[in-house]
């Protein structure tokens, strides 16, 4: 009996075990379906790149932007400072060098209070090492549930198996969300304190330890109290694993949280409308997030060196807005620049104000939110949390379509540009209506050097330099007589300044041209002529002899834009954009080679290779400290020939007489060799100026956004002037360079009206001095008489007649006569 029921008892055990054993399978089975199963691999944890920002660099390699999502610095283990690291400990994961992953009693006290909250809303307290962090942020993500627990851990000990416990730490610090949109320590040390890491106090350092909790429990403004103790309870931390000393930690714990209301802005002033375009641009080629590659903007940590020349950029940005205040004065106000709700008159005005991100730096005036009335006057708050008061007397300005003053017409929540009156006081000021956009381009390399698309770009995010199509009017002139050089004309040939019609059909009948202001008909003049007193009806029929496929077949070569073969495109009926002009005056200016202007030189990754443009190639010895004494080396041009290398020659000096007898003399005392045309459009509606010389070329239209009459304004009077004070300050310590003629030109002396040569003694019923020039001709297209002579040998300068017009006289002097 005893030997049945030991066998029964065993076989009881066997059957025990066996579903022992099954349950345990069906365990194994369920927490490899739920939990392992689909883990990812810790192995990438080895090569992960966390996101980084796109850092964008000026011509002279000085940082002046950087696009993110995600403000982060990537940082080596070794450059944390090492009480930082305490700090963290402390707060977070206080045995991390001891755990294998996981801190077990730590992970039972989660899953306990885990199941106490079930069913409460409320969420359980973490639990989780510094490891499980990461493997959180990195590989799992933060969905709330008891199985992350689980994959948090076993992700935790494969981490640690993979990876040492500075490279996790690395991992760690650099990744962290922070608040303030910073992730990382040391986008965190720049967001809470504006310092470099390096930089902080030990309580500093202990403020962005706390943290990792929840940045939103612990911001500075809102729960300073809150954020005070949870900080002092760090330092003590610190002290109870011997991190610091007792006096260490009096010193810290007596420190006030020390943090700024936001980070000091570093780029938002430089090329605001230059940047911006870059953004667009990069966003084009290489797409927003990673999802579009690993090359993205906003994530892919790129380095952009760009063409932006600071120095320029500050120039062009001075004088447009000078000339748009200029324009329209600070007679009437324009209104508030925008307006915002606030929560309470008088308090809740910080936030809404900076969410608006707007900012003015134009001479001492300053962006400012209306608060509410103090007596007989207006309380201004400021981005940096100080006030001031606006009095009455000092918004008197009437608001525009009306006498009344502008102080009776603010209201809280205004946002208004204001100037300091002393005393704490400030007087409002009015932002332009008017506006407009300005470039400078490199006419050798095709970079743009600098770009004002407004008044500012916080202000007026519309770039206008590259997106507002406008109609250039006679800026295109000197690209439409190009298509007529091109086409069996000289800058001689004889053009007559009457009355021009074409018939357009029976439905629209006959169509007569007339020159700008009905100016009177002068007869047949030169082409030279034509230009440099701008005459439409010499365009016009100038335009008519080439046809007009030809001349828009020019204007589409030459980047402008594409346009129907009407007769109007010849005096600037097209709408284009001021960079495009630019753009092909740069082209005139290099000889008739060009291409599309580009505002990036080139893009690295994050480890440095070029990958943009793609047939990039190192420039060897281009550095100075490799450089052999020789020739510098210069990388392959990438530019085409847009016309005729003659032709552009011929035009240009055509446009230097625009500058020295024609509608932009005022840029005459600049004294040096210098192109260009003015432009005014019917109405006027926009005023224009485009020019330069060999070093760089810019262009300048101002202009109602909705398009609306200017009154008397013309490209010679307010445009030319922009320009101007521009060029006075661009071009110091600049050579005055000659623009170069392409072999072949033949340079002879003409009646600049009747383009008769002249040769001896001037003829005694024209004044010299204002009718003979040097024109340049191609070969066997010069005056007749010169062909019958044979080329000249060069004249020397003495031989050049004092009545010639200086700009004239300089360039024969310095290219030496007929090529």
């Amino acid at each position: 009996m005893r030997g049945v029921a030991s066998r029964a008892w065993a076989r009881w055990w066997v059957k025990l075990l066996a579903v022992l054993a099954g349950l345990a399978a069906v365990a194994m089975f369920l927490l490899w379906l739920l939990v392992i199963r689909g883990l990812p691999s810790v192995d990438q944890l080895r090569t992960y790149e966390p996101p980084l920002p796109t850092n964008v660099r000026g011509i002279d390699g000085v940082p002046i932007q950087s696009y993110a999502r995600e403000r982060r610095v990537e940082l080596s283990y070794a450059e944390y400072p090492p009480l930082l690291v305490k700090a963290f400990l402390a707060a977070e994961d206080r045995t991390f060098f001891e755990h294998h992953g996981v801190d077990y009693p730590g992970l039972a006290g989660a899953v306990i209070d885990y199941v106490q909250k079930l069913g409460s809303g409320r969420r359980a307290k973490g639990g989780s090492t510094i490891t499980q962090q990461v493997a959180k942020n990195l590989l799992i993500g933060n969905a709330y549930s008891p199985t992350r627990k689980l994959k948090e851990a076993i992700l935790a000990y494969k981490i640690e198996d993979t990876l040492s416990k500075e490279q996790i730490l690395e991992l760690y610090l650099n990744q962290i969300a922070l608040g303030r949109n910073a992730f990382g320590v040391e986008a965190a040390s720049h967001a809470y304190f504006d310092k470099e890491l390096p930089e902080l106090s030990l309580a500093q350092l202990a403020y962005l330890a706390i943290l990792p909790k929840g940045p939103s429990n612990y911001d500075p403004v809102r729960h300073a109290d809150r954020a005070l103790a949870r900080r002092n309870y760090v330092l003590r931390e610190m002290v109870r694993n011997g991190f610091i000393d007792q006096a260490q930690y009096a010193r810290a714990n007596a420190e006030p949280l020390g943090t700024v209301l936001r980070r000091t802005p570093k780029y938002d002033t430089v090329g605001g409308y230059f940047v911006e375009e870059v953004r667009r641009e990069l966003i084009d080629r290489f797409g927003e997030t990673r999802a579009a590659g690993p090359f993205s903007v906003y994530e892919g940590g790129l380095w952009v060196r760009t063409s932006l020349d600071r120095r320029l950029q500050e120039l062009a940005k001075q004088a447009l807005r000078d000339g748009l205040v200029r324009f329209e004065g600070q007679r009437v106000w324009q209104g508030p620049i925008r307006h915002v709700d606030i929560a309470d008159e008088g308090r809740g005005w910080l936030q809404p104000l900076l969410n608006t991100n707007i900012a003015l730096d134009y001479n001492d005036w300053r962006a400012g939110i209306v608060i509410g009335r103090v007596g007989d006057a207006w309380a201004i708050g400021f981005a940096d949390g100080s006030t001031a008061t606006l009095p009455r007397g000092a918004a008197q300005m009437p608001v525009r379509g009306t006498t009344v003053a502008a102080f009776g017409r603010m209201k809280p929540g205004d946002i208004v540009a204001v100037a300091p009156a002393g005393g704490g006081r400030v007087s409002l000021r009015s932002i332009p209506r008017i506006s407009g956009g300005f470039v400078v381009e490199e006419p050798a390399t095709g970079r743009i050097l600098a770009m004002q698309g407004g008044f500012d770009a916080r202000v007026q995010a519309f770039n206008r330099a590259t997106q507002a199509q406008r109609q250039p009017g006679s800026t295109i002139k000197p690209l439409v007589y190009s298509a007529s050089l091109e086409n069996g004309m000289t800058p001689a040939s004889i053009i007559v300044d009457g009355p021009f019609c074409v018939y357009q059909g029976a439905r629209l009948g006959q169509k007569c041209f007339r020159n700008f202001a009905n100016m009177r008909a002068a007869g047949p003049r030169t082409m030279r002529w034509g230009i440099e007193q701008s005459r439409n009806l010499m365009t016009v029929r100038a335009a008519a002899q080439t046809g007009m496929p030809r001349v828009v077949d020019t204007l589409k070569r030459m980047g402008v834009g594409t346009y129907p073969p009407y007769l109007a495109i010849a005096l600037g009926a097209g709408e284009t954009t001021v960079a495009k002009m630019v753009n092909a005056y740069s082209i005139l200016a290099n000889n008739g080679r060009g291409g599309a202007p580009t505002l990036i030189d080139f893009v690295q990754d994050r480890h440095g290779k070029v990958i943009w443009p793609e047939n990039w190639r190192a420039c060897d010895g281009c550095n100075a400290p490799d450089w052999n004494g020789g020739p510098m080396p210069r990388p392959a041009s990438r530019m085409r020939q847009a016309i005729d290398a003659m032709t552009a020659f011929q035009m240009v000096h055509i446009t230097e007489g625009v500058v020295q007898r024609g509608t932009a003399t005022v840029l005459r005392d600049l004294d040096r060799p210098m192109f260009g045309k003015t432009g005014t459009t019917t109405g006027p509606t926009d005023v224009w100026f485009v020019g330069g010389t060999p070093q760089f070329v810019g262009g300048v239209y101002i202009g109602y956004d909705n398009p609306r009459r200017l009154g008397a304004a013309e490209g010679g009077t307010v445009a030319a002037p922009i320009f101007k004070q521009f060029a006075a300050k661009a071009y110091e310590g600049l050579e005055k360079l000659p623009f170069r003629a392409p072999a072949g030109i033949r340079m002879v002396r003409i009646l600049r009206a009747s383009g008769r040569p002249v040769f001896g003694t001037f003829p005694t019923d024209v004044d010299p001095k204002a009718a003979v020039i040097w024109e340049a001709f191609k070969p066997e297209s010069e005056p007749r008489r010169a062909r019958r002579r044979g080329p000249a040998a060069a004249p020397t300068a003495a031989a050049i007649p004092t009545t010639t017009v200086p700009r004239d006289s300089d360039f024969l002097q310095r290219e030496g006569g007929i090529y």
